[in-house]
């Protein structure tokens, strides 16, 4: 009951966010310094850097903004978008959602454990399911806005979980709830490497 509360608090706050629509072929030639780090399509090769496509443009579009105005502190980021508007953002936001996301592999040895909490959470530390959120193939809730897991870096997902359990310094653009922030509280450094390799190879 109270992961669906929290859940119905979550997607309030971000679906009462009015953002552009955004225009897709706009947004490629807009997304060409993009490419640089996340890759033409949005199939990111660095695996500190995530992949963007397939993303819902609905999450993208909040991110650049809270990257924008220093809500999300993204140091590699800086100044980037500066000199781009609203419909800027959304058109590039439309751009790499509409693009097909590339899929990863799980490490074996620590499949099991990941699967587990992605699928079951942990009742003893009272850690919801990821699928409560992100779907059980991790395809996320675009209309909610609750991003697209499947597929993603390991390592970048690894450092966004670590980021949001950081008491001071770390993630905290989750909105008012602080949905992320509290579950990743309640994770070891074994369960975000656990639950990061099984996304890593999840669609």
């Amino acid at each position: 009951m109270n992961k669906l509360i929290v859940s119905l608090l979550l997607t309030v706050g971000i679906s009462g966010v009015a953002h552009a629509a955004g225009d897709a072929a706009a947004g490629q030639a807009k997304a060409a310094v993009c490419g640089a780090c996340h890759g033409p399509d949005g199939n990111s090769m660095a695996p500190n850097f995530p992949k963007l496509a397939g993303q819902g443009e609905r999450y993208l579009d909040k991110q650049l903004h809270d990257i924008k105005s220093g809500k999300r502190v993204v140091l590699e980021m800086t100044g980037l978008l500066t000199n781009l508007n609203d419909q800027d953002l959304a058109d590039i936001a439309a751009y790499f959602a509409s693009q097909k996301g590339s899929v990863g592999a799980a490490d074996p040895k620590i499949v099991a454990r990941g699967e587990a909490l992605f699928r079951g959470g942990n009742l003893e530390k009272g850690l919801p399911a990821c699928t409560g959120c992100h779907s059980p193939n991790g395809s996320g809730n675009a209309a909610a806005g609750f991003p697209h897991l499947g597929g993603q870096h390991a390592q970048y997902i690894a450092k966004q979980l670590t980021d949001f359990r950081k008491e001071d310094g770390g993630r905290a653009n989750d909105g008012d709830a602080m949905t992320m922030r509290t579950i990743a509280r309640k994770l070891s450094d074994e369960d975000i490497a656990a639950v990061s390799s099984y996304i890593q190879g999840l669609h």
